[in-house]
């Protein structure tokens, strides 16, 4: 086997290891949680990180068994429902519940993860010849800015959720 291909073994097996610790850590803070919004958003990002788990071992099986990145294996995975999660909560929600130091907590070390997450996946994309290989990961990588953005919006909300509703509704003076 390669030094390549072992090097790519060693990043999906970073990567299997970072999923499936976020994906822990979100299905944690579902149950840990009382509030609407960080049970729905912890709970679907735990479900993502599940999705790219799984999608991340066939290709580490396939990479060993065939020693090169395999043509065949779709390089998406199915995209994130995040942003529907702070939409539903600014349509159903009232702008006064408050989130407890635990929620805030946990969305920030959340956040950080997003972010390494973000950078590790776009660092391996820059670094990889093979276009399959390269989508899959800018693909990643993109669903972990996805979730960062929504979990900077997530935060917001929890620390001043009767001024997130006066940013999202947009309220104006139009003079009429």
């Amino acid at each position: 086997m390669s030094s390549n291909t072992q090097e790519r073994i060693k990043a999906l097996e970073i990567a299997l290891n970072n999923e499936a610790r976020e994906k822990d850590f979100y299905l944690k803070h579902s149950k840990r949680t009382t509030h609407n919004l960080g049970k729905m958003m912890f709970a679907t990002i735990a479900s993502d990180e599940d999705e790219h788990y799984q999608r991340i071992l066939g290709l580490h099986k396939r990479l060993i068994q065939e020693g090169k990145w395999p043509e065949t294996v779709p390089i998406e995975v199915k995209g994130t429902e995040v942003k529907k999660v702070i939409q539903k909560v600014a349509e159903a929600v009232n702008a006064t519940a408050q989130a407890d130091r635990d929620d805030r907590e946990a969305v920030k070390i959340a956040i950080d993860f997003e972010t390494q997450g973000e950078k590790f996946y776009g660092d391996l994309a820059k670094n990889v010849e093979n276009p399959m290989e390269k989508k899959f990961y800018e693909f990643l990588a993109s669903i972990e800015r996805e979730h960062r953005l929504s979990l900077q919006d997530t935060l917001e909300y929890f620390e001043d959720p009767a001024g997130w509703f006066r940013v999202k509704e947009r309220h104006h003076i139009d003079g009429a």
